[in-house]
């Protein structure tokens, strides 16, 4: 009984440390219900990918700009992580306008590739006497490699391009005001994959990486890492860790503990008292 009490406790730890796993993944900080949430970030949006305004996940991004602009931001995502970009415009007042506007909301990985949205309002309709139009993207889970052929998003710099998709011509130039914000929750070991970029997809790093496999020299992960558009809060993790080592080893102790079980109940009590030796 002794044995099989200090069993059960061990099981009951070991559920305690998986039940523990799972709960620090699903408590970690979701996307917000509004744009206006969050530390206030800057006041002005790049036109294009090069002039791409930094913003990191948990800011808040203004810009006053005229309708038909193509505005663009850029924000650091890491591996495990699941982001929802959020966009907010405020419309010219009613009267100025003549027609219904379409605006769009689009997220391009380092490599300029667009990312599909698992799920939100990518694109909305704003009437005539609408006063706002709301938009957000959800991508997802960042993955620390893929082969070349995937088109899987990885670590690195993400832009945000926000635009009126479809607009009166009478409409453009008309004055607006945007604010966006991109929120991250960290996905867990779930999404885990062997293998890991040797450096994030950072602007100027595809030239670099090209450069230095023609000379045959292969620098450190991080090394010479553009800094201008920044990175994630304690660095990129480059998929070194997961809470999937959490896993594996409590399933490693589960396992254990399954067959000292199983051999303490079919070994036996050994010989009766009763009962003499043989020979």
């Amino acid at each position: 009984m002794r044995t099989v009490r200090m069993l059960t406790a061990a099981a009951l730890a070991a559920g305690g440390l998986l039940a523990g796993a799972g709960a620090a993944a699903a408590d970690s900080p979701s996307a917000s219900a509004s744009p206006s949430g969050g530390a206030a970030g800057p006041t002005e949006a790049g036109t294009a990918f090069r002039t791409a305004t930094p913003v990191k996940p948990g800011q808040r991004a203004t810009a006053e700009a005229s309708t038909g602009d193509y505005l663009y931001w850029v924000l650091p995502l890491d591996s495990g992580q699941r982001a929802t970009v959020k966009a907010s415009v405020k419309l010219p007042p009613a009267a100025s306008r003549h027609a219904a506007s379409t605006w769009r909301i689009d997220v391009y990985d380092g490599l300029r590739r667009r990312q599909a949205c698992t799920y939100g309002a990518q694109s909305a309709a704003a009437a005539k006497d609408a006063a706002s139009v709301e938009l957000s993207c959800t991508l997802r889970t960042v993955r620390p490699g893929a082969e070349p052929w995937a088109h899987d998003p990885l670590p690195g710099s993400y832009y945000v391009r926000l635009t009126a998709a479809e607009v009166a011509k009478e409409d453009l130039g008309q004055p607006v005001r945007v604010e966006v914000s991109a929120e991250t929750r960290d996905t867990g070991g779930a999404f885990a994959v062997d293998g890991a970029l040797a450096r994030p997809l950072v602007p100027g790093i595809t030239a670099r990486l090209a450069a230095e496999a023609e000379s045959g020299a292969a620098g450190s992960a991080g090394k010479d890492r553009p800094a201008a558009v920044g990175e994630p809060d304690g660095g990129w993790s480059g998929g070194r860790w997961s809470d999937r080592w959490v896993w594996t080893a409590a399933g490693g102790v589960l396992a254990a503990l399954a067959g000292v079980f199983g051999y303490s109940v079919t070994r036996g009590r050994g010989r009766p008292p009763h009962v003499p030796p043989r020979g």
